[in-house]
């Protein structure tokens, strides 16, 4: 009631702003909303800018509007950093994947260079495989194994 009457004077809007913030959550905004709607018009510019400046919860029309603008301008900004790192990581994931493939696509290629025959069961191991350093060493053995099943050592077998 006081806001209401005297609500003119800062010091009153003040002290109720700071009643409030001793009040348990569920009742400070029932009369903060009351006593917002039953003041005079410079009075609600008065407590909107009062509570506007703390860390005081949203309640009147224009701590809304603002409040909600701001928010819905930091989803709008999480939205577009996160479809950025989305697309950052997403090329890096391409890259390594072409990468991979080429790798493979190496290694088949210097097998059947040295005209051995690389039966489908191997071919699709190679093909498979996304190590890109498991792939540069088979590329380095392809070059020197004397059969294509000589291509994978002794530690590639424990992985099978």
């Amino acid at each position: 009631m006081a806001v209401m009457v005297h609500g003119r004077e800062r010091k009153v809007v003040e002290a109720f702003a700071a009643a409030l913030a001793e009040l348990p959550d569920d009742h400070a905004p029932k009369y903060y909303e009351h006593a917002y709607s039953m003041s005079a018009p410079e009075v609600r510019r008065l407590l909107e800018e009062i509570m506007t400046s703390t860390t005081w919860p949203v309640y009147s029309p224009f701590a809304r509007e603002h409040y909600g603008r701001g928010l819905e301008e930091g989803k709008l900004e999480g939205k577009a950093e996160g479809k950025a790192e989305g697309k950052a990581e997403g090329k890096a994931e391409g890259k390594a994947e072409g990468r991979a493939e080429e790798a493979a696509r190496l290694v088949l290629l210097v097998l059947a260079a040295r005209g051995l025959q690389v039966p489908d069961d191997v071919r699709a191991r190679i093909a498979a495989c996304a190590d890109l350093a498991r792939l540069e060493s088979w590329a380095t053995r392809a070059v020197t194994v004397p059969t294509v099943h000589d291509l994978f050592g002794e530690t590639d077998e424990a992985d099978r």
